[in-house]
């Protein structure tokens, strides 16, 4: 599994990983891992994801080869599995759990092993002043130190010997054992056209130490626009965002009135069909709140996905971003 390219650089430059073909353009993602077959080696690869392997010196300071992009396993020996019995209430019965790539026999000698799990896209001319959010759930596994991990953005340049032009990322070595929330934004300027666009999770071990860390619930978004208020706000009403999001199954939408008058708070999909109705009337002057349990206006269960909602006034119109997770 692996095509040796030697090179030095430092340890301090993150390897710019080759890629394969991507997704045009940015899209959505929503993965809670629910509906993947947990007995399928070839899951996670029918889902878009890939690997890539990257070998350092022992100190760190001198990069040896990398292997790949190769479609990520689903197997408890290489990079990458879906488990089960390790979430809660919001975490369902299936996680993803991403380690060292245990393959590799460089692990003996002593090398630094850093594995790779990523979606990837290509951004294109539409994404361009976008803002775009990367949130996932996660708690440690048995990672131990030396091992270290890390969820990330990158942005590679083909046109620069797929240099790395931008490198986001959260430390996972050291979260709690316990599920929490967490989450990557990057605004898109007119330079990363057509660049490759990467999200996911890392780790670098060594002699075969343990690097494992569970991830849930992830959702990669369009989550507003450069120099447009994350916080919507016309005269005479506020909308906020809902609570929690993402959400499952139900999530709560607050808003407020300067002066008493008639609204309506509505769901609708991307393609701007109207799922449900949450409030209708007349309402007097103050804080409101609605309640969607993730149901059509039939009472029928919506897919996973994004959604907006939006808060209609005299005035004009309010409207926000959300996520249900199954």
């Amino acid at each position: 599994m692996r095509d040796r390219a030697i090179a030095c650089v430092t340890a301090a430059v993150v390897i710019g990983l080759i890629p394969a073909a991507g997704h045009a353009a940015l899209g959505e993602y929503v993965q809670d891992f629910e509906s993947l077959v947990q007995s399928d080696p070839a899951a996670l690869d029918n889902d878009g994801w890939l690997v890539y392997g990257n070998v350092f010196s022992p100190d760190g300071s001198v990069y040896y080869y990398g292997y790949g992009p190769y479609p990520a396993p689903n197997h408890n020996l290489a990079f990458s599995q879906i488990v089960a019995g390790e979430g809660g209430p919001d975490q369902g019965a299936q996680q993803l759990v991403v380690f060292s790539d245990y393959n590799n026999t460089d692990h003996a000698n002593g090398f630094l092993i850093e594995s790779n799990v990523f979606q990837e896209r290509v951004v294109g001319a539409e994404n361009v002043g976008e803002i775009w959010r990367f949130q996932f759930e996660a708690k440690l596994g048995n990672l131990l130190p030396p091992s270290t991990a890390l969820a990330f953005i990158k942005t590679l340049d083909p046109a620069n010997g797929y240099a790395l032009t931008n490198f986001l990322s959260v430390d996972t070595s050291s979260i709690p054992t316990t599920w929490g929330f967490y989450s990557l934004t990057i605004p898109i300027d007119a330079g990363l056209v057509g660049q490759v666009f990467q999200f996911g999770f890392a780790n670098t071990a060594t002699a075969y130490q343990s690097s494992a860390v569970f991830y849930d619930n992830l959702v990669f978004y369009l989550a507003g626009h450069v120099g447009v208020p994350e916080g919507p706000a016309l005269a005479g009403a506020t909308l906020r965002q809902n609570v929690p999001n993402p959400f499952n199954p139900a999530t709560r939408i607050e808003f407020s009135l300067e002066q008493p008058g008639r609204i309506e708070l509505a769901v609708f999909d991307l393609a701007g069909r109207r799922i449900a109705t949450l409030r209708e009337g007349t309402l007097a002057a103050g804080d409101h709140q609605a309640v969607w349990n993730g149901l059509s206006a039939g009472g029928q269960p919506v897919p996973s996905g994004q959604y907006r909602y939006t808060l209609t006034t005299a005035t004009g119109a309010l409207s926000r971003s959300m996520i249900l997770l199954k």
